[in-house]
């Protein structure tokens, strides 16, 4: 194993780095945002479970956009037990979501919020952010990919078979966002 200065020096970067290093503050330990009110974005969903019981949930990450605290992020999570199922149907339909499966797909756009932010105080003293409410303000529509592949149509030779409602499958096999006439079923995100 060699020598750090070794590395830098043989990509070249050994005078950045050390300058960078020089004049840069070290960042501060983990704090908790000032309680308020904030403008955030959703940038991202994932399953969790918690680490003591294993309890299933949805963790939505938000990152301040405006504001002192512009670049902050803090998290909120929706639990599925039945005490909190109510809660977790509520914050997950101002996304859209009206069916566990689309929790299966990445998050659609990015939710532009406004979020009143809470301190949680725990037994032991330890302060977190808790997220009081939120309220999607505006849906961003990612940018198409212009390097993506562009899809192959797919043609259905067994004539639709199972579906008389003209619905679209998608690459992952759920259904776009036309109704199933039989079902009411308001399809994926």
């Amino acid at each position: 194993m060699g020598k750090l200065s070794d590395i830098l020096r043989q990509q070249g970067t050994l005078d950045t780095i050390a300058s960078a290093w020089d004049s840069t503050d070290a960042a501060g330990e983990y704090d908790v945002l000032p309680k308020g009110d904030y403008v955030a974005d959703i940038t991202k969903g994932e399953a969790i479970e918690s680490r003591t019981k294993g309890t299933p949930g949805y963790r939505l990450t938000f990152e301040v956009v405006e504001g002192d605290q512009t670049g902050s992020r803090f998290w909120h999570e929706c639990w599925f037990t039945e005490a909190a199922l109510s809660r977790t149907k509520r914050d997950l339909s101002k996304l859209g979501v009206t069916d566990l499966r689309q929790l299966e797909q990445p998050l659609p756009a990015v939710f532009r919020c406004d979020v009143k932010l809470a301190i949680r105080r725990d037994d032991d003293g330890n302060e977190s952010n808790r997220v009081r409410r939120f309220d999607v303000r505006e849906v961003i529509k990612p940018e198409p990919d212009a390097f993506a592949p562009t899809p192959t149509p797919q043609t259905d030779t067994a004539g639709g078979a199972g579906r008389d409602d003209g619905g679209k499958k998608t690459a992952n096999g759920l259904f776009d966002e036309t109704p199933n006439r039989d079902t009411g079923d308001g399809g994926t995100f």
